[in-house]
């Protein structure tokens, strides 16, 4: 492990630099149709939010079949395997830990035996009271097979089988705070939940007499479904033989969409609640090009990330948008890792200049976000060494001050370069001739309601859902209640 020379502590690789995409969830009720191999087709249009491990579980009819792994979806699927799981409904996740090791054990869907029969539960986000609720549950006799906050959800349903099934999940969510889409399957029933302050996506689509749930509406369109809507804050939507029904935990006062799912984490063709992500993301750009209007020869965006705002900047600025940097589809998710007197040269894996088209060039570079700053550091020196003239590196949203608690992957003040330092010593660290962030009203006005239904606590530290988070001293503390 290096340092990543700003005195932020370790990182594994250059890659740390952006916030990890949380989860993606998958479901299909659709008897009569090869629901596993469309559930796989649906994963792998949601491979962007999670390369850790995938899954897929199956209701037989006289139970429920799960397969998982390491890896990519078309790593751990072949089609022997789908072959093999047959049924009428079925549920998918792809993972990127937030909460649990990176293991097999927290895989999911997850599935348990209960007495009214199996259940299995894919779950996006994250909880923010898991401690508590595991050391209850844990001291009335629960066993915890993994160390994912999934698990969690997965006892409380099964401690309230008493309950009718809309009641179970009433209960389910009057106990769990936080961050969350799930799908959840009986040997039966396709059951979609979205959080009552709907900050993870979770979103419904129709194939021809089939239902489906996905994270993005990018799914629905992998499979041929047609898109129907989002789920509402705090909507439960179960789907069996009977059709479709839908019922409302208290939802609250006003949504907190995250809106980094906008910024980077959603696929640019996703429409979510209602807004069409490669639109939003040019507007990041007009915006950003009438905040800092600048004498430049080339606009380049860090791909892919920073494409759309690139277009919108070098629409308002009328400076030519190039593609100046290529990147090397392959080398996103890589097992040999290079060695410590190689780390530096680890972003030339991914990202390579066109020297003769960028040489003695005055270049703005459009990037999405910058989290840690290692990244950004790396690709200015690769321009200085490609005879860039000048490289302004523009960022389309503010400086990230604060650790989201929701299900990305960053907990730690020390983490984040924007909470270290002020932005002229961040453009020194970065090595670049300018460095501006959009502003906070600038990303807002893109977007409609921005400047109430959406959670901007990484920015701004106000944090919509009360968080207990580790202290140095390793006990637990409330963080802030403001809601936005």
């Amino acid at each position: 492990m290096a340092e990543d020379g700003y005195g932020l502590g370790k990182v594994a690789q250059w890659q740390r630099d952006k916030f990890h995409e949380e989860c993606g969830v998958f479901g299909l009720y659709g008897p009569g149709l090869d629901v596993a191999r469309l559930t796989y087709y649906g994963l792998f249009a949601l491979q962007h939010r999670g390369q850790e491990s995938a899954g897929i579980a199956v209701s037989t009819g006289d139970g429920i079949e799960v397969y998982k792994g390491m890896g990519l979806v078309a790593e751990v699927f072949n089609q022997a395997i789908l072959k093999k799981l047959r049924g009428n409904l079925a549920i998918g996740h792809v993972r990127y830990s937030t909460s649990g090791s990176s293991s097999l054990a927290n895989a999911q869907p997850l599935v348990a035996r209960m007495r009214r029969g199996m259940v299995a539960v894919a779950h996006n986000g994250n909880l923010t009271n898991a401690c508590s609720l595991r050391q209850k549950l844990s001291a009335e006799g629960a066993v915890f097979q993994t160390t994912t906050d999934s698990e969690v959800i997965l006892n409380l349903l099964a401690r309230s089988q008493n309950y009718s099934l809309p009641e179970t999940l009433l209960n389910c969510m009057q106990e769990i705070q936080g961050a969350y889409s799930l799908v959840v399957m009986t040997e039966d029933q396709l059951i979609g939940i979205r959080d009552p302050f709907g900050v993870r996506p979770l979103c419904l689509g129709k194939l021809g007499d089939a239902w489906a749930l996905a994270s993005e509406s990018c799914a629905l369109d992998a499979v041929g479904a047609t898109f129907v809507r989002d789920l509402e804050p705090g909507e439960i939507v179960i789907i069996d033989g009977q059709g479709i029904s839908s019922l409302h935990a208290a939802s609250a006062h006003r949504p907190a969409h995250c809106i980094f799912e906008f910024i980077y984490f959603a696929r640019p063709d996703s429409i979510i609640d209602g807004e069409n992500v490669y639109l939003v993301r040019r507007k990041l750009g007009r915006n950003l090009a009438r905040e800092c209007p600048l004498e430049a020869d080339l606009v380049i965006p860090v791909p892919d990330s920073g494409v759309a705002a690139a277009g919108g900047y070098a629409e308002v600025s009328r400076i030519p948008l190039v593609e100046g940097l290529i990147k090397n589809r392959y080398a996103g998710r890589t097992f040999i890792q290079p060695t410590q007197e190689m780390r530096d040269l680890g972003v030339r894996l991914k990202l390579n200049p066109i020297r003769p088209l960028l040489r003695g060039k005055r270049v703005i570079v459009i990037d999405d976000s910058l989290v840690r700053g290692t990244t950004s550091r790396r690709i200015v020196h690769m321009l200085r060494e490609a005879g860039v003239k000048e490289v302004h590196l523009l960022i389309a949203s503010p400086p990230v001050f604060h650790p989201c608690y929701y299900g990305i992957d960053t907990s730690a003040y020390g983490e984040l370069i924007a909470s270290r330092f002020p932005v002229d010593k961040i453009r020194e660290l970065v090595g670049a001739d300018t460095l501006y962030y959009l502003s906070l009203e600038g990303m807002l006005s893109t977007l409609k309601d921005g400047t109430t239904n959406y959670c901007t606590a990484c920015f701004t530290g106000v944090y919509p859902i009360p968080i207990a988070r580790p202290e140095a001293a390793g006990k637990y503390s409330l963080a802030r209640k403001e809601r936005v």
